[in-house]
C-alpha cells in the first residue's frame, strides 16, 4: 500500500535532501574507512575490485542521492513557474520534464561507468534511426534486476530522442524523484488486484502515443526469482493451458508473460510498431543484498532489439506470438549471458 500523495511529499522527499547532505558530509570519512576495509581483505579477498566494493558502491550511492536532491529542485522549480502546477500538463512543461528525466538518467549511467566500469552495448534495429517518418513504438521488455528499466528508458531518450510511456509498479512512488516525474507525465502505475483498471490505464497510454513515443512495458511483472517462476507455470496450469507450461518450463530466464495489458496496448494501436527487448548482465542481482555482494564490475551489458512492423503484429489471440518471443528472447539471454552471471537454479515448479 503507497502512502497517500501528500504523505510522501512531505515526508519521503525530504529524506532524498537528509540522506544526500549526509552522504556529502560523510563521504570522505566513509571512502576512507572503505578503503582501509578493502585493503584489509587482501587476503581473504583475491580479486582488487571486490576489496574495493564498499568504496564503489559508496561512489555510487552519493551520485546517486545528491542527483536525486538537485532532480527535487529542478521538479519544485517547474512546479514553482509553472503557476504553482496549473501548466504542467502543457506541452512546453512536459519537455523540460523530459529533460529532467533525461540530465538523471545520464547522470546514473555516467556514475556506474566511473565507479564499476559499467557498459552497455546494444544491437538495435537500424529503422528507428533512418530519416523517414517515425511511427509509435510499443516496447517490451524483459525484467531482471535493478537497473534495467533505466537502462531502457536511458536508451530510448537519449539514442532514440523517444518520449517513455511507462507502465511500472506502483511501488515504485516510494522514490520521489520517480513519484514526481512519474505523475506529472503520461505514465501508469500498477496496482496488484486491479487488472480491469490497470488495463485501462494501459489502453489509454497507448492510444495518446504520436511519432515520437514509446509504451514501454514489461509482460513478466517482476524481476526473475525461482518462486515467481514455479508460480507463473503453475497459473497457466490452472487455466488450462498445460502447451504453454510446458514451454515456459523450457524458458529458465524468463517468466512466463502475462499477456493482458501487451495485447491491450497492442489493440488500442493497430499502427504502431512492437519492438522486443533482451539484455544479460543484471541477471544476479534479485535482491538489494546482490547489489553488495554481486553486482558486476568492469562488466559490459549486452542487449539486443529486435523490431516488428505494425503489420506482422497479430490481431487475434497474440499470447501464442508473445509466447513464440519470448522463447527467443530466452535462447538469446542464454548465449550472451556472461560468464560472471549466476546460474539460474532450484528451477522444478513441483
Amino acid at each position: 500500500m503507497v502512502p497517500p500523495r501528500l504523505i510522501r511529499r512531505l515526508v519521503l522527499a525530504p529524506l532524498v535532501f537528509v540522506i544526500a547532505l549526509a552522504f556529502v558530509l560523510l563521504s570522505p570519512f566513509l571512502a576512507l574507512l572503505a578503503l582501509v576495509f578493502g585493503l584489509a581483505r587482501t587476503r581473504t579477498e583475491p580479486e582488487p575490485e571486490r576489496r574495493l566494493r564498499a568504496l564503489r558502491l559508496i561512489g555510487f550511492a552519493l551520485v546517486w542521492f545528491v542527483a536525486e536532491a538537485v532532480v527535487l529542485v529542478m521538479l519544485l522549480g517547474l512546479w514553482l513557474i509553472s503557476g504553482f502546477g496549473g501548466r504542467l500538463r502543457t506541452e512546453p512543461y512536459q519537455s523540460r520534464h523530459y529533460a529532467v528525466m533525461r540530465w538523471f538518467l545520464d547522470t546514473l549511467y555516467r556514475g556506474a561507468a566511473r565507479t564499476y566500469g559499467l557498459r552497455v552495448e546494444v544491437e538495435e534495429p537500424d529503422e528507428d534511426r533512418s530519416s523517414g517518418p517515425r511511427l509509435p513504438v510499443i516496447v517490451l521488455s524483459r525484467h531482471a534486476g535493478p537497473g534495467d528499466s533505466f537502462l531502457l528508458v536511458r536508451q530510448l531518450l537519449t539514442v532514440y530522442g523517444r518520449r517513455p510511456r511507462v507502465v511500472m509498479k506502483a511501488a515504485l512512488q516510494y522514490d520521489p524523484g520517480v513519484d514526481i516525474v512519474g505523475n506529472r507525465l503520461p505514465n501508469a502505475f500498477i496496482r496488484h488486484r486491479s487488472a480491469g483498471d490497470n488495463t485501462r490505464e494501459i489502453e489509454r497510454l497507448a492510444r495518446g502515443l504520436d511519432q515520437d513515443a514509446a509504451l514501454v512495458i514489461f509482460p513478466e511483472g517482476g524481476n526473475w526469482t525461482p518462486h515467481r517462476w514455479r508460480r507463473g507455470i503453475r497459473r497457466l496450469e490452472n487455466r488450462g493451458r498445460g502447451d504453454l507450461a510446458e514451454r515456459a518450463r523450457r524458458m529458465p530466464n524468463l517468466l512466463p508473460p502475462r499477456p493482458g495489458g501487451t495485447l491491450a496496448a497492442v489493440k488500442a494501436r493497430p499502427d504502431a510498431d512492437v519492438i522486443f527487448v533482451a539484455h544479460a548482465g543484471l541477471d544476479m542481482i534479485l535482491s538489494v543484498a546482490d547489489v553488495w555482494r554481486r553486482f558486476p564490475v568492469d562488466q559490459v551489458i549486452r542487449a539486443r532489439w529486435w523490431r516488428v512492423p505494425a503489420a506482422e503484429v497479430p490481431r487475434g489471440d497474440g499470447e501464442e506470438w508473445l509466447f513464440g518471443w519470448w522463447e527467443r528472447i530466452d535462447a538469446w539471454i542464454s548465449e550472451n549471458r556472461p560468464a560472471v552471471a549466476a546460474p539460474r537454479t532450484d528451477q522444478d515448479p513441483g
